[in-house]
């Protein structure tokens, strides 16, 4: 595990700037719709540490809506947000859709996307349970240039957010 943490740390010091890009503009096209809300948008500078087994887990988002910002302490919050995105890099696609991918399971998180810039495209999950009443996401929608007008937040159906200001910027 701290290996794993190692080498994400050691790929975000050095993260490419088309993954900022795409953190940036998420941001930004969220924040002022989210003005009159209990929700608020943040980017990859906030952690979000649960309680897991008994141990304490703790993970940053590239972006996350969170609607309980009160449940927090410093730059931690200890709830959970209803949405994240991951912006995927060579060293941490594995991590993001695999490990941080159950963790958001296991905490119920709404809504995850995994964005690649490389492919400009846009991975969209929403939460539901199995027949065992089990959480799981299930892949609502894969966004690319050809359905690009299709790009919604699900769970936030008031925001509205484009294709092209999502990659604004990105060649």
């Amino acid at each position: 595990m701290e290996s794993i943490i190692n080498t994400i740390l050691a790929d975000m010091s050095g993260a490419y700037i088309e993954h900022s890009a795409v953190i940036t503009n998420f941001v930004a096209n969220v924040h002022g719709q989210l003005k009159n809300s209990t929700c608020r948008v943040f980017p990859d500078n906030v952690q979000y540490k649960w309680n897991i087994n008994n141990e304490t887990r703790t993970v940053i988002p590239d972006a996350s809506i969170n609607c309980r910002v009160h449940a927090k302490k410093g730059n931690s919050f200890f709830d959970i947000p209803r949405f994240v995105m991951e912006v995927v890099s060579p060293a941490t696609e594995k991590y993001d859709r695999n490990e941080k991918m159950d963790l958001y399971r296991q905490q119920e998180i709404d809504e995850y996307w995994i964005v690649d810039w490389r492919k400009r495209q846009i991975e969209i999950y929403t939460l539901d349970y199995d027949e065992n009443s089990e959480p799981k996401y299930y892949l609502w929608k894969t966004i690319t240039e050809k359905n690009k007008d299709e790009l919604k937040l699900i769970h936030f159906p008031n925001i509205k957010i484009s294709f092209d200001d999502l990659f604004d910027d990105i060649i």
